[in-house]
């Protein structure tokens, strides 16, 4: 049974995607959230086996930091730094802007959380990276399933409300405040890269020997760093081990993307949100409903300051920098949304030019995020 069990969980994330690609109204809703829901619901079914939780506890421990580095090979982190131009100070800003935002949530309340710290840690990780970052966090800091699910529940239902103020009248508004976009002339769109990289959710031709043979090599190379993670996780006191192997696996990660013949391997990133979308349907399968309380009221206000406080905070900061409107809303829909919505967002801007820079700082964002979730973690700890 146990054995089945695994195959569930290692398998069925491809049948979500499956029908995500054959349906349009079903990719809306997205593979992440399916994941959650059908994992939510085998927990709560009864009819689990007993040793289902040693099961949920390896793959949860295992998928992640082999995730990671996966995530981070497709990176080109120098290209980023060229590419992105003023966005990356919009980017700053926007950072600067959720810090003072969760710090401040977090003061008012911070008592009334489950997990408060680590909450705070977890919100800055996914408003910079995404779910991946998220995850890495939720590893790192050992937070609750429950936990986890709620925050990331309310993460999604409110990302959606902000989702559709930018894609109707989002450039309306920004666009009281803020200077309005100069299209740069002479550009050529279809050679900048845009196309290959609005993919990063496409499956296809994954399994042609071309492609599976460098993936399979990949996977390799992440399980080596996996095991210098474990490895240097062992030198440090007991209550620091998983976070010192998620760092590490995330700094060896984008050092081994600096190597060219690993960079351009295809598929790498994608075979990464799949290990990831494994860990979604264990994680919510380990959570019980019976143990959410009241405090999750709370959890709800915290993310909706953080991410309505962040978005108001970064046009204050957009309006005294003079960052354009188009610039300012794909930095936040990258960052707090995260990457694959940008061309979404840009689409109904009408300015394809602010797609790139806007993957860009996604790109960076997911680099980034579990070293400022984890410090800001560490900072608020009783």
């Amino acid at each position: 049974m146990l054995i089945l069990l695994t195959a569930f969980y290692v398998f069925f994330p491809a049948l979500i995607l499956y029908f995500c690609y054959k349906y349009k109204v079903i990719d809306k809703i997205g593979a992440v959230v399916l994941s959650y829901f059908f994992g939510l619901i085998l927990g709560n079914s009864g009819i689990l086996p007993e040793g289902t939780d040693k099961i949920q506890d390896i793959i949860a421990t295992i998928t992640v930091p082999l995730a990671l580095p996966l995530l981070l090979f497709s990176l080109d982190l120098k290209n980023a730094v060229n590419l992105a131009g003023k966005t990356l100070l919009s980017m700053l800003l926007s950072v600067v802007s959720l810090f003072v935002i969760v710090y401040v949530g977090w003061v008012i309340w911070g008592e009334h959380l489950p997990e408060h710290w680590k909450t705070a840690g977890m919100l800055i990780g996914v408003y910079t990276g995404g779910t991946p970052n998220l995850a890495a966090i939720k590893t790192a800091l050992d937070i609750s399933s429950e936990t986890y699910i709620l925050t990331h529940t309310y993460d999604t239902l409110i990302s959606i409300v902000f989702l559709a103020f930018f894609i109707t009248i989002g450039q309306k508004a920004y666009g009281l405040i803020l200077p309005h976009f100069k299209k740069q002339q002479n550009i050529d769109i279809e050679n900048t890269g845009i196309n290959n990289m609005e993919d990063i959710n496409s499956y296809r031709g994954i399994f042609k020997k071309n492609t599976i043979l460098p993936i399979l090599a990949a996977i390799g190379i992440s399980f080596l760093i996996l095991a210098v993670g474990a490895g240097l996780s062992e030198l440090v006191p007991e209550q620091y081990s998983m976070m010192t192997a998620i760092l590490a696996i995330t700094t060896l990660g984008l050092a081994v993307s600096l190597i060219k013949k690993v960079n351009n391997i295809k598929k790498t990133f994608q075979v990464g949100m799949y290990f990831i979308l494994i860990f979604c349907l264990d994680v919510a399968s380990m959570a019980k409903f019976e143990n959410i309380d009241m405090s999750s009221l709370y959890l709800l206000y915290y993310v909706a300051f953080a991410i309505g406080g962040t978005m108001i905070l970064h046009i204050f900061f957009s309006f005294l920098f003079k960052i354009d409107r188009d610039t300012t809303i794909i930095t936040c829909t990258a960052l707090v949304c995260s990457p694959p919505f940008v061309p979404i967002v840009a689409s109904a801007l009408k300015n394809k030019q602010v797609v790139l820079p806007g993957l860009t700082v996604g790109i960076i964002g997911y680099a980034i995020g579990n070293y400022l979730g984890v410090t800001l973690a560490l900072l608020l700890q009783p």
